[in-house]
């Protein structure tokens, strides 16, 4: 058996404390802010667009915020999370519009309304559209949705608060999930509204 030497139990000790003096800096370090991921496609960095392991989301924050785009947050974070993730709300948002108490979903659009002159909210970058215009159901108000056929106060009611509990509609599909549209009312509706 090889002797040990004191020179060979000094390097053992000098290697033990800088390993943990390493782990002692990773489990330490702070978690980095949710940075943007822009375009669509995946970055250099290995992280995806995508939902992947490990209580990440992604949502699309836009309307009015300083920096709108796609950002990726840890799972159960709140709507308010997302908004400062983007720079937070311009001074011309109306967050008054937003339930910046609800959880961020994977694969959300997260729209900050603006406020227009008279105190109403105003349009975004998909507006709650005119007369001819598809109604957007992210923006539309209680009054915009009662015009819609087959939909009265209560109805527009259940669709304003489906929208505040899961943070927003992620597809026109997801209106069938309102207590009272069947797939009747849905086949009515489909070609009036988006998101």
């Amino acid at each position: 058996m090889p002797e040990i030497t004191r020179t060979h139990l000094l390097l053992y000790a000098v290697a033990v404390c800088a390993i943990v003096w390493l782990g002692a800096r990773y489990l330490s370090a702070e978690p980095q802010p949710a940075a943007p991921v822009r375009g669509g496609a995946p970055r250099g960095d290995g992280l995806e667009v995508r939902r992947q392991g490990g209580g990440r989301v992604t949502v699309h924050v836009a309307g009015a915020v300083r920096r709108p785009g796609v950002y990726r947050l840890r799972e159960g974070q709140r709507v308010e999370a997302a908004v400062d993730s983007a720079g937070g709300a311009t001074s011309r948002a109306d967050l008054d519009g937003l339930n910046l108490a609800g959880e961020v979903q994977d694969g959300r659009q997260i729209v900050v309304p603006r406020r227009v002159e008279g105190g109403g909210v105003g349009p975004g970058p998909a507006a709650a559209g005119a007369a001819d215009q598809p109604i957007d159901l992210n923006l539309a108000t209680l009054e915009q949705l009662d015009t819609l056929e087959g939909v009265g106060p209560v109805t527009a009611q259940k669709i304003l608060e489906f929208r505040e509990e899961k943070g927003g509609f992620g597809s026109v599909e997801e209106l069938g999930q309102v207590p009272g549209i069947g797939e009747k009312r849905m086949a009515a509706m489909r070609e009036k509204v988006r998101v």
